[in-house]
Formats: C-alpha cells, structure tokens, sequence
C-alpha cells in the first residue's frame, strides 16, 4: 500500500503531463482507484497539502464519504422505528 508521501509523488510525476482542463477530474479518479486499492481514510487526509488539485479531490473523496455514512446511520435509524 502507498503511504502519503507515494501518494503524492505518483501525483506530482503524472500531473505536469494532464490537460489543465481535465486535471480535476483526473485527480478524483486518482482518489477512487487509491480508495479502491485500500488506501485509508487516514493515509488520503495526510497526503493534502503537495498539490491543489490533489488536495481538492481528496476533500470532496472524504466529504462524500461521511455523508454516505450519515446517510447509512440515517436509514438504519428509520428501520429501527418501523419496528
């Protein structure tokens, strides 16, 4: 598994090559193939701070994250009360 550091050199040798117009989107997908790999929570939030655009994917990969998880505990709650 890749620690914060890899992470962020992995970025920074392929960002320089992406289409500025795409490099958003390129960074989110980064993100989800990391989380897919098992790269933690923890590990993603320490990898912020080497490049912009990195740094936003991974706020919006942890912020759609909790709001799953709010959503999860929220319909748990709701089938809970039918009972």
């Amino acid at each position: 598994m890749l620690n914060e550091t890899q992470i962020g050199d992995v970025w920074l040798l392929f960002a320089d090559y992406i289409d500025k117009k795409v490099i958003d989107s390129v960074a989110e997908r980064y993100v989800e193939l990391l989380a897919d790999f098992g790269v933690t929570d923890r590990i993603l939030n320490g990898a912020t701070g080497i490049d912009g655009a990195l740094d936003s994917a991974i706020e919006y990969y942890l912020d759609e994250e909790s709001d799953d998880d709010e959503i999860d505990d929220d319909d748990c709650n709701e089938e809970e009360e039918d009972y």
